[in-house]
């Protein structure tokens, strides 16, 4: 069974087993959990589980992404919009469209492949 990029709207014991299937064959650990506060998704990366972290340039594609991500928000009354926070090991946006989820993760991952270096 191939390993999956990224788990969404999960119970807690789901993300705990896919974080452990992360460290087992050292790929990121990426989950998305809808935000009810704001209806957008809250999409986290953690490297922890792997060997490797976010190169310098690596950095600068995430925050790119996360950006461009965050332009597709419309205004929401009741919450404020996309707030997001990058890091060599773990970074997360809060500000998702769910009908983007599925490419944004998929594109968080390749970026996390393509632009890693060994710890």
């Amino acid at each position: 069974m191939p390993h999956k990029k990224y788990i969404a709207d999960s119970k807690m014991f789901e993300y705990d087993r896919h974080y452990r299937e992360c460290t087992q064959s050292n790929q990121p650990f990426i989950k998305a959990k809808i935000n009810p506060a704001n209806g957008y998704y809250h999409v986290q990366i953690d490297l922890m589980p792997c060997d490797y972290v976010f190169s310098e340039e690596g950095l600068e594609h995430l925050k790119n992404l996360f950006e461009d991500e965050t332009r597709h928000l419309k205004p929401n009354p009741k919450a404020s919009l996309a707030s997001y926070s990058v890091d060599k090991e773990l970074s997360w946006v809060d500000g998702v469209v769910p009908a983007r989820l599925a490419a944004f993760c998929e594109s968080l991952y390749d970026l996390s492949q393509k632009y890693h270096m060994m710890v």
